[in-house]
């Protein structure tokens, strides 16, 4: 292959040190880049398991919580006109509803209390919209049909409340500030059945029961609604949108306010976006020291390289030559250091899993606990898009890092090169 000289000398100069004693990579090239590699690999290691969390987390959040609810603001508003409604303005989109009726109470056994969000559903209808309602919990929401006051607890719930099925628990309705001469009526109920979403904020948090026992435990201070699910999840906000701005919702006697999953878990959602830009922000200097430390090496090659430089230049060489000598070899140690961080990182966040695992058993201690992190294991998601995005931007910061020392090799004397020599 016939490459141009500067391709050719700048290459030599990447894989070589001044002489005959250098090795498949000069000192200066390996140093800059296992730099460039090492900030390439933690950026898309930590970019894929912040991408796998949320995933994980999100997946675990779909099977409790609908795509998208529609909450009625009045109580004109009848929660079958809303689902007529809802059904009527995108049969296209919408698969399934179901109703809801939804309001906080606090759960009383002996001297433990817990808050809990307690949801009214029809087990029916419930199990054609979340995972929960269907293959996960079927069997005890169907308990729900039974008659009396029945109640289906979270798996962590229950714990706290050291209570199990065929217990009682008492349900007092919470209807905003505590008023201490407001009376309050205490009910017991059935445990008729434990619930476990392998998600410690609904496991500790959610209890569910049947319309009827929903409207008898919060009477007007409940917030009645419709449970929608979605053909795409993803899309679910976008679609919330259209339904609140479609004809047949508009029509309706009362407002109706929409929420997809992403708005009725702003708090997790939006913390872990901001952390995930941090965090990419962060990580990402790695790679601009690593680039910029380009600039001292490629300062210290053109030192070292005084005398080649001045006799290329006597042998008709030109500075815009010379310039692209020294941008090759930088631009070499860029782009190796980028395939070589991209190499190394896919290979890390797919056994990242094993990895944590085994750092676990090796220092004996929990990294992931289920109750703050909402998992035990470290998931791990590499996107095509933001590994590009990355790659691109290594190789954009290395070229930049190149041109002032390439332009500094241009512009010397042969003479002063040639001084010492």
């Amino acid at each position: 292959m016939n490459l141009p000289f500067e391709v050719w000398v700048g290459w030599r100069y990447f894989r070589k040190t001044k002489g005959h004693g250098g090795g498949p990579l000069s000192f200066f090239s390996l140093i800059t880049t296992v730099g460039i590699a090492l900030g390439m690999a933690v950026l898309i290691t930590a970019l894929s398991i912040f991408n796998g969390f949320e995933q994980e987390v999100a997946r675990r959040m779909l099977e409790v919580v609908p795509h998208v609810e529609a909450l009625s603001t009045s109580t004109r508003l009848a929660p079958a006109a809303l689902d007529q409604a809802i059904r009527s303005a995108a049969p296209d989109t919408v698969v399934a509803t179901a109703p809801l009726l939804i309001g906080d109470a606090l759960a009383i056994r002996g001297d433990l209390m817990r808050g809990a969000r307690v949801r009214g559903i029809d087990p029916d209808a419930e199990a054609k919209v979340t995972a929960l309602g269907g293959q996960i919990a079927r069997d005890a929401f169907q308990t729900l049909k039974q008659p009396g006051r029945n109640v289906v607890l979270g798996s962590a719930l229950a714990e706290q409340l050291q209570v199990q099925v065929g217990d009682t628990v008492v349900l007092t309705a919470l209807h905003g500030p505590v008023n201490p001469n407001q009376k309050t009526e205490l009910r017991p109920y059935t445990v008729s059945g434990l619930f476990s979403a392998n998600h410690h904020l609904f496991d500790s948090g959610y209890a569910f029961c049947s319309l009827a026992t929903a409207k008898e435990l919060f009477g007007d201070a409940g917030v009645a609604g419709v449970e929608i699910k979605v053909i795409d999840p993803s899309a679910a906000r976008s679609v919330a949108e259209r339904l609140a701005a479609a004809d047949e919702v508009q029509q309706l006697p009362a407002p109706a306010r929409f929420r997809d999953w992403t708005q009725t878990n702003r708090a997790w959602h939006d913390s872990l976006q901001l952390q995930k830009r941090m965090i990419a922000l962060i990580v990402s200097l790695i790679i601009a020291v690593a680039a910029f430390n380009l600039v001292s090496t490629l300062v210290m090659s053109v030192e070292d390289k005084r005398a080649d430089i001045a006799i290329l230049r006597t042998i008709g060489a030109s500075p815009a030559s010379i310039m692209l000598i020294f941008m090759v070899n930088g631009a070499a140690a860029g782009v190796a250091g980028t395939f070589g961080g991209l190499a190394l990182g896919l290979l890390v966040t797919s056994h990242i899993t094993e990895i944590v695992a085994g750092i676990e058993a090796l220092v004996s201690t929990t990294i992931l606990r289920s109750d703050i992190y909402l998992i035990d294991h470290m998931p791990s998601d590499p996107q095509a898009g933001e590994i590009v995005a990355v790659a691109l931007m290594s190789i954009v910061l290395s070229l930049l890092a190149t041109l002032y020392p390439s332009w500094k090799a241009s512009r010397l004397n042969p003479v002063e090169g040639l001084r010492h020599e």
